[in-house]
């Protein structure tokens, strides 16, 4: 589970409560029983009073180097080389000053050094350390006088260290998944937000063209013919709810773009613009995996051509592969009345890629591409207007 703070994203691994990590922590320290149990019974009173609080005190400290490992790798936050050095120097001082008082016993306090050394330190200092304090249970035992060879401790040393090292590695592949899987949802939202607003974009572009060519025409007829202003109105009336009702069943997430849709769209659009639409009156042979981007493509051109091309013919071509849409307008050329846009994104030649250029068609181009599809644009027939290709 990972819980993002503002700028600061703390990613939190398994399922345990704060009581039951500190409990599998603390736990451990039961393999102090020996070393405490020395302690109790030294004499004089003094001596004893002072190995138990040092006992005790490596015992907080030893939680508090969990505590801050946990911090550092659980939680993904660095708390800073000199403190982490800090408490196992500190932890490697009360082992020392435990064992002059408490003798041999006080070897036991090394195993919890080196899974400090282990959790907070790099792992090339750590492997020193560990190796350093193997070597200090192998030399005292045949240097001190009195002292037995430990030869159980130096094997609990390494055992404890490289299964501490193999938590901790499996807790850092655990964090670095954890924050990949967030990198992953924010991209996926990211994305999510980007189709939204391309196909918002892609949805009304086309209805507010119409509206606004039916609205000019509706104005243009008021003082000619009042009757069929009224129809023009009404129409843009209706395209305006159906808008409404687009937007709608976008956000719901509901809607489908289908060809033969668009095909009766396209000619109420180019209706309304005067101009006139050669359309095929059927889409059977289009197989159905690619009539929805066949019918994008049909929206994306007409929507074009109604607005940029200044045409009075307009044709859509339909094929199992592939759908053109061909104008007799200005084209990719043309002055005055041509489209900015698309004069960027189609270069001089017959047939060009189109490049990253306005949302319409880079949003046809990305729909085309995931797919496998391609989408090319250049010049209509015998040179004049435009020409919008999508296929394969």
């Amino acid at each position: 589970m990972s819980v993002d703070m503002g700028s600061r994203r703390v990613v939190r691994i398994g399922p345990l409560s704060f009581s039951a990590r500190w409990l599998l922590t603390l736990v451990w320290l039961f393999y102090l029983h020996d070393t405490f149990t020395v302690a109790i019974h030294l004499d004089p009173v003094a001596r004893r009073v002072v190995s138990l609080v040092l006992l005790v005190g490596f015992c907080l400290l030893y939680g508090y180097g969990f505590s801050i490992a946990r911090v550092s790798q659980w939680r993904a936050r660095d708390v800073g080389p000199v403190v982490r050095g800090s408490v196992v120097v500190g932890a490697l001082a009360l082992t020392l000053a435990v064992t002059l008082l408490v003798g041999q016993t006080g070897l036991a306090l090394l195993v919890y050094d080196a899974v400090m050394a282990i959790m907070l330190l790099r792992a090339e200092v750590a492997l020193g350390t560990v190796v350093a304090l193997i070597a200090a249970v192998e030399i005292t035992a045949r240097t001190v006088p009195g002292w037995e060879e430990q030869n159980g401790l130096a094997i609990a040393l390494v055992l404890a260290s490289v299964a501490v090292w193999g938590i901790s590695q499996m807790i850092a592949r655990n964090v670095e998944l954890a924050q990949a899987q967030q990198e992953i949802a924010r991209l996926a939202v990211s994305r999510e937000r980007d189709r939204f607003a391309r196909d918002l974009h892609d949805l009304l572009g086309h209805t507010l063209t119409v509206i606004t060519m039916k609205s000019e025409l509706a104005g243009r007829l008021v003082p000619l013919a009042p009757e069929r202003a009224e129809q023009e109105i009404a129409e843009v009336e209706r395209l305006a709810r159906d808008a409404l009702a687009d937007v709608r069943a976008a956000v719901a997430g509901y809607r489908e773009v289908t060809l033969a849709t668009e095909l009766v769209s396209a000619r109420t659009a180019l209706d309304a613009a005067g101009i006139v639409a050669e359309l095929p009156s059927a889409v059977d042979e289009v197989p159905g995996e690619r009539r929805e981007l066949f019918g994008w493509a049909v929206r994306e051109g007409v929507t074009n051509v109604v607005r940029h091309s200044g045409a009075e013919r307009c044709r859509v071509v339909l094929s199992r592969n592939c759908v053109e849409i061909v104008d007799d307008g200005v084209g990719v050329s043309g002055s005055g009345g041509g489209s900015a846009e698309l004069e960027h994104e189609a270069s001089t030649s017959a047939s060009h890629s189109v490049p990253a250029g306005g949302q319409g068609l880079r949003g046809l181009r990305e729909r085309a591409e995931a797919v496998g599809a391609g989408v090319s644009v250049g010049h209509g027939d015998a040179g004049r207007g435009f020409r919008l290709r999508v296929g394969w």
